[in-house]
């Protein structure tokens, strides 16, 4: 366990798939200790099957939402490894519906987990960061920074998660950087590659609005994350970044010039 004391530590949550798993990866390929937390045991050994540098991987089950459970976590990790030096917040739920047709559970999980998550972990975390002047970095969506049709309540806890990073870099920035990922529409699921293959309907709709004409892949959230936290981003506190091919660079105007022809 000692050799670990000398590295970086990172904890991940959500770590089992998608984005959180390529967190996972991009952290132990830049050498650090990394704590991959998830509800999910299984998905979590699959993460610690693919993820490089098993050696420096280790998995935490739990589930975000509750307060204690992740509390312990936090708590957990930096004793066991000497000290904490970045907490991503990447959990996160999405269920669809508009105000009147999110059913009250699906309400409540999106509030447990995007919200009180990210909130009770960081707390957890910040008597840990301020020993090492070390990080958070929030995994929002580019739902925090305008609306989505039929995402009411997932956006209403982006948003929260968006202005949640602003208070807390003011509040906190003295010690820790606190700064925030947006991403767009991202291949997480092996559905949304399906989705948004070439030449589906919906891949060229998305073209339509996105410039670079494409999704994201979890890989490149998962490099500015790795910006984020790193030394480079030194002076980067409260910023939001999205990730989303230049989507949020259109104030929603349609292309008054192009020829459909």
């Amino acid at each position: 366990m000692d050799r670990f004391h000398s590295r970086r530590v990172a904890i991940v949550t959500g770590a089992g798939s998608g984005i959180g798993a390529a967190t996972a990866q991009r952290f132990a390929d830049d050498g650090y200790t990394v704590a991959l937390v998830g509800r999910t045991p299984e998905k979590l050994q699959e993460t610690m099957k693919t993820v490089s540098r098993s050696a420096g991987v280790h998995a935490w089950a739990a589930d975000v939402s509750d307060t204690t459970a992740i509390t312990g976590v936090v708590n957990d990790v930096a004793e066991r490894f000497g000290r904490l030096d970045v907490l991503v917040n990447n959990a996160g739920v999405a269920i669809p519906g508009a105000v009147d047709q999110v059913d009250e559970e699906s309400y409540r999980s999106m509030m447990r987990t995007n919200v009180d998550g990210v909130f009770f972990a960081s707390r957890a975390a910040l008597p840990h960061l301020a020993v090492t002047r070390g990080c958070i970095v929030n995994v929002g969506a580019v739902s925090a920074l305008g609306g989505d049709w039929g995402q009411a309540a997932y956006n209403m806890t982006k948003a929260a998660v968006r202005n949640l990073t602003s208070a807390m870099a003011l509040d906190h920035g003295h010690e820790i950087r606190v700064n925030a990922v947006h991403p767009g529409v991202t291949l997480t699921k092996p559905y949304y590659r399906a989705a948004l293959a070439e030449g589906t309907p919906l891949r060229k709709r998305f073209a339509e609005r996105v410039p670079m004409g494409r999704p994201a892949e979890p890989e490149e959230v998962a490099a500015v994350i790795a910006f984020l936290a790193g030394p480079d981003a030194g002076y980067l506190n409260g910023v939001h970044l999205p990730v989303d091919g230049g989507l949020t660079a259109s104030n929603g105007q349609t292309d008054l010039y192009r020829s459909d022809d």
